[in-house]
């Protein structure tokens, strides 16, 4: 059979130089679908720029990540770029790879089949997006499930666990229906993103049961068949098994021309989530006609508005992991794409190995199928995927925030409410409203001021400056945090003088972590400004409690110039710590990343803790929750000597959970919280370990560093740089844990797991991790104790 497919192929080939229509044929007989461009034609992407492709694809075969690969480009409506490499399948026969060869797209079904066919149904009034999933279905809405919205199922917001359980006995296609009914949602619908296969599952069932005709059945009569996308189906038929790169021993067996996803597979080949096969051929008609508003060759699968409505942001409002309706957003294809906001192209990507990445802003989509699962497992399609998508975009123009906006002008919006990298600003801290104000709350008053090199307005001048010179207002002490009034310093610190001031200076950083009797002498009123970094075991949170105990017990008034959560005061992650873990690096039961502003936390501890303190905050103008340091127009200022960039702040609520151990987190290197590393690591383990995770938001380089100071000070460690690539999808602490749980896997007799108790604040985790638990179950449990917290907090917000 083999050897006649090796024939069909060779006499296919030997029509080139036959002129269009041997062309034509060779393109229905290898099922890629579009003719190739033609030399001449101007494309903004031509074939020499791209033959760096061919070298890319190359070394990831070399290093053993896949077996081969197809990667197909087009641009401008024609395909600019197609060509196959390496093997489909290594033995007993070697079979080559073809740009006509049949992958199992895996997660691509989607939104290939089922996103399509859904707003199919949308646009035709048969389904409503805010409608109740259960309208359609009345038995998924036992359990909990009644209020999960058919949008909240295309967004991955509904709250649902990421799979069935396989471990229960179920089987077939009704099998999975009665065990998708028995689902509770680990979540409350609309409030946590948890990226769910029984989404796409429940999906399947809807479109059946409102079109009257199956998934599969459905798809080839409305989407594939009107495209001509004659090579794409569930349930392959057996002749064509050696037109289809097989996949994975499961089990003992093979996968090849059977669904490798194992809960499709037990469905029976066709589900709402995975079991589409298709071509890179295929696929591009699929991409040009979306690229085409819908249409294809004058045939209409949707109408414009609704591709553009699915391919914008439909997340729930305030959260920032962004969605499509089906699709994950990206920033377009260009150069400084990494400048630009998640938003204007959008893509998904198959477990086997799969991408489909559409860019309507340059008009340029890009397919690469592989089957990295190939023979065992163990392969890593990540590499290829970045390293080509980052070569397209070095041939393309830098784009600006407005460029992309008028060219999606649904997106105008959006930009405009979140802002560009450089903020949409200006927000006046607290101690600008102070200064605006005329420091009228304190005037008669001698004030200390808790501080450090953080304490400065709009233009750069010092809290205590302005305290010193503020007519009215007597500045007669100041009191400094860990790092020191200067923040240089990354040991204990003494108590000493203010030169420029001659004011004392008390460290609660040294002998004493309170203000003591001795130090309040002669104080009015207690004035704290600092920038903290929106993560529990930041240690300035805890000064201010301190502070504000020490007020209250000596009749002090305290005041909050507020500032803003430079992470984003709109996201809450990780777990809560528990009450018995209270310390100095956690002074009251946070989740990981609290998503408060530092004015904000103070009320909380105020009234929950009892403090008693008279609390005035100064809040903040201008300020969004949203905002991420950069988008204040605040000028950015390290809050202590190893969180020197924006990136590391947004990496540390994740990295530093695995800082207790006996693990470098880059201290005393030029990255801080960008490294994780041990003399006793393999780098390139590890990193092929963390990739394979696909962890949103972050992509694992193996790197080798010597810390100048701290943990391991002269010595080699080798481990990962994490490259912080999309900080809108990142969940910092699910990172943490994602690290620490691949540590304990592969150096269980190395990795001290125990000794992380202090930053994960929470025994349960902790043992969920020595276990070997799925770290993505690890953090959906989490979302259940994060919705009391989130009703806490509510009633403490000030924006």
């Amino acid at each position: 059979m083999f050897g006649q497919y090796r024939g069909r192929c060779a006499a296919a080939w030997a029509l080139i130089g036959k002129g269009t229509a041997g062309a034509l044929l060779l393109s229905v007989l290898l099922g890629t679908g579009i003719l190739p461009a033609r030399a001449g034609d101007p494309e903004n992407l031509r074939r020499a720029e791209l033959s760096g492709i061919a070298q890319i694809v190359q070394k990831e075969i070399r290093a053993g990540r896949i077996p081969g690969a197809v990667v197909l480009v087009g641009n401008e409506g024609r395909i600019v770029y197609r060509k196959a490499f390496g093997y489909a399948a290594l033995g007993p026969e070697r079979m080559p790879m073809t740009v006509g060869t049949l992958f199992d797209l895996a997660s691509l079904t989607k939104v290939v089949a089922t996103t399509t066919a859904v707003m199919q149904l949308v646009e035709q009034g048969r389904l409503e997006l805010d409608a109740p999933a259960a309208r359609y279905w009345p038995a998924f809405g036992e359990n909990g499930k009644g209020a999960i919205t058919v949008r909240e199922l295309l967004t991955h917001y509904s709250g649902l666990a990421p799979d069935l359980n396989l471990a229960t006995p179920w089987s077939g296609y009704r099998g999975a229906l009665r065990a998708i009914i028995a689902e509770k949602p680990v979540a409350e619908p609309g409030t946590r993103y948890v990226y769910s296969d029984i989404n796409f599952e429940a999906l399947g069932e809807i479109i059946h049961r409102v079109s009257g005709e199956a998934l599969d059945v459905y798809c080839a009569k409305h989407i594939f068949g009107p495209l001509g996308m004659r090579e794409t189906t569930f349930r392959p038929p057996a002749w064509e098994r050696y037109r289809i790169a097989p996949t994975e021993y499961l089990d003992g067996k093979l996968r090849w021309g059977e669904v490798h996803d194992p809960t499709a597979y037990r469905m029976g080949g066709v589900s709402g989530h995975a079991g589409l096969f298709s071509t890179a051929g295929d696929l591009a008609v699929f991409a040009q006609a979306l690229l085409d508003g819908g249409s294809y060759h004058g045939v209409r699968i949707l109408d414009g508005p609704i591709v553009e409505r699915m391919t914008i942001p439909q997340s729930p409002p305030g959260k920032v992991r962004l969605r499509g309706l089906g699709w994950d957003l990206a920033a377009p294809f260009a150069p400084n794409r990494d400048d630009l906001l998640p938003v204007g192209a959008y893509d998904h990507t198959g477990f086997t190995g799969t991408l489909l990445w559409i860019d309507p802003v340059s008009r340029t989509y890009v397919i690469i199928l592989t089957n990295r699962v190939y023979p065992f497992g163990k392969g890593n399609a990540g590499p290829l995927r970045e390293a080509v998508i980052n070569l397209l975009s070095a041939h393309l123009a830098p784009l600006t925030d407005a460029q992309v906006a008028a060219r999606r002008p649904l997106l105008g919006r959006y930009y405009a409410e979140v802002g560009g990298p450089n903020g949409a600003g200006p927000v006046q801290a607290g101690v600008d409203v102070l200064e605006a104000e005329r420091f009228a709350p304190l005037k008669g008053l001698r004030v200390g001021l808790i501080t450090n090199q953080t304490g400065v307005d709009a233009h750069g001048n010092r809290t205590a400056d302005l305290l010193a010179r503020a007519p009215g207002v007597r500045l007669v002490a100041i009191f400094s945090p860990e790092h020191g009034l200067y923040g240089d310093l990354d040991e204990k610190v003494a108590s000493g003088m203010e030169p420029s001031l001659g004011l004392p200076v008390y460290s609660l950083y040294g002998q004493v972590r309170r203000p003591t009797g001795a130090m309040l002498q002669g104080v009015d009123a207690l004035v704290f400004d600092m920038q903290d970094a929106g993560a529990r075991f930041y240690t300035y949170i805890t000064t201010m409690a301190y502070a504000m105990e020490a007020a209250a017990k000596h009749g002090i008034p305290f005041y909050v110039l507020d500032r803003p959560d430079p992470i984003g005061a709109n996201v809450v992650q990780g777990p809560i710590l528990d009450a018995d873990l209270e310390s100095f690096t956690g002074c009251f039961p946070l989740p990981v990343r609290y998503g408060m502003t530092i004015g904000e936390l103070a009320e909380m501890f105020n009234a929950e803790d009892h403090l008693g303190a008279d609390l005035h905050v100064i809040r903040m103008r201008g300020y969004r929750r949203s905002d991420w340091y950069d988008q204040t127009g605040l000028r950015w200022v390290a809050p202590s000597p190893n969180l020197r960039t924006l990136a590391e702040t947004a990496l540390y609520p994740g990295v530093g959970l695995v800082e207790g151990a006996n693990v470098s987190v880059g201290r005393g290197t030029d990255m801080p919280f960008e490294l994780v590393g041990a003399p006793w690591i393999d780098a390139e383990r590890l990193a092929q370990y963390l990739n394979d995770r696909d962890i949103a938001g972050v992509r694992f380089v193996p790197t080798a560093f010597t810390p100048g100071a701290s943990r391991y000070q002269g010595r080699l460690c080798r481990g990962v740089r994490v490259v912080l690539i999309d900080r809108q999808t990142l969940d910092a602490p699910a990172l943490g844990v994602e690290i620490a749980s691949a540590l304990t896997r592969l150096y269980p007799e190395k990795f001290q797991t125990r000794r992380i108790l202090g930053m994960v604040g929470a025994r349960w985790v902790l043992a969920a991790i020595r276990r070997g638990e799925d770290p993505r179950l690890i953090v959906a449990q989490w979302h259940r104790e994060l919705r009391d917290f989130a009703r806490l907090r509510g009633r403490y917000l000030l924006y």
